[in-house]
């Protein structure tokens, strides 16, 4: 009732701006001692995913916080895990405004924000004194590369976010599956992907024997593939020995929104329009890696419901974003407490 109450006064803000006010917020609550009251604690549900031991399967889509300046007030809220980014080697502004939109009758959002960032340097600083990860909690990186670095150079700036967030991240996402950086989805094709993969788990290796640390690599992936681009990427997926794989980032299709205002705004499509068709990929993802690596599932979950049909679909794990948005931080318990319920998981249960 709270979070009803205040998202009416943040849904008559600019999109950008509302998003600023909430996450200040969220600060001065956590400070205070009150997260509880935008949510209630979510049942104890562990979880082993891609070598992890995650609290209960419902984490933070990785977009929210880009910069990691607020993990541990948004961890307050009960999310298994967190996932910051998109990070790039360098700081970039992203593209011009206004490039976030609601459409709030289909409790959808149109966003080309482009990677905007500080840089990882800057991540890693704001994450160098948080005390969620210092306590076991598990921190995701999502990696990209920068807007003015060609696509033919782009594994150099996932290399060097890797390098560089290795030691401070529970697990990497590789993201090539953005609509608003240019070409940037062309990494998703065989050869491409192929490479880009290979040296990537190289550098994993790498990183592994001289820090002492294995850190699992995952990747984002499209909703908008076809079955062979599908079974393609599942099988590079198999044969690099990826960790895990996120299913899936927004859409450029405009179904479901149709002729509302905003939905001819160019960018990605995210909230409960992306459902059906983030869910389509992932359960064919699911039988095309037949159990082989874990399935994080993503995409217009707006009910406990919705995470879970994405865990029925084939998914270990979930996140949520829009969902967040439109439904506030009650989502993230109820999510947690609907799976908990069903029981429904395709990795086992365990003892923390």
């Amino acid at each position: 009732m709270i979070y009803s109450l205040i998202r009416n006064v943040f849904f008559s803000l600019d999109p950008e701006m509302a998003h600023e006010l909430g996450m200040s917020g969220v600060d001065f609550l956590n400070r205070a001692g009150v997260s509880c009251l935008l949510a209630n604690p979510p049942p104890s549900n562990p979880v082993e995913a891609m070598g992890l031991k995650f609290p209960n399967p419902v984490g933070l889509a990785a977009g929210l916080d880009k910069n990691g300046a607020h993990v541990d007030a948004l961890a307050a809220l009960g999310f298994g895990f967190i996932e910051i980014g998109t990070v790039t080697p360098r700081p970039q502004p992203g593209n011009p405004k206004p490039r976030m939109f609601r459409i709030v009758q289909k409790k959808a959002i149109i966003n080309r924000l482009g990677f905007n960032n500080y840089g990882v340097d800057k991540l890693l600083s704001n994450i160098s004194t948080a005390q969620f990860p210092q306590r076991g909690g598990i921190l995701g990186i999502n990696i990209g590369k920068n807007f003015d670095t060609p696509i033919e150079n782009a594994v150099d700036d996932y290399l060097i976010c890797l390098e560089r967030v290795y030691s401070a991240a529970s697990y990497v996402t590789v993201n090539i599956s953005s609509p608003n950086t240019k070409n940037l989805r062309e990494l998703q094709k065989d050869e491409a992907l192929d490479a880009l993969l290979g040296r990537l788990k190289a550098e994993q290796a790498r990183l592994a024997e001289k820090q002492g640390k294995y850190v699992p690599l995952a990747l984002k992936i499209a909703p908008d593939l076809e079955d062979a681009q599908i079974q393609s990427i599942a099988d590079l997926l198999r044969q690099h020995r990826m960790d895990g794989v996120i299913a899936t980032n927004t859409t450029l299709s405009r179904d479901g929104v149709e002729g509302w205002l905003h939905a001819d705004e160019t960018g990605g499509l995210s909230g409960a329009p992306l459902f059906a068709r983030s869910t389509a990929v992932l359960k064919k993802l699911a039988v095309a890696l037949a159990g082989e690596l874990p399935i994080i599932g993503v995409g217009g979950i707006m009910s406990g419901e919705d995470a879970v049909a994405k865990l029925e679909a084939g998914a270990s794990l979930v996140q949520i974003y829009s969902g967040f948005i439109y439904r506030g931080p009650a989502l993230v318990g109820e999510a947690a407490a609907a799976i908990a319920k069903a029981g429904t998981s395709n990795r086992p249960r365990i003892e923390l």
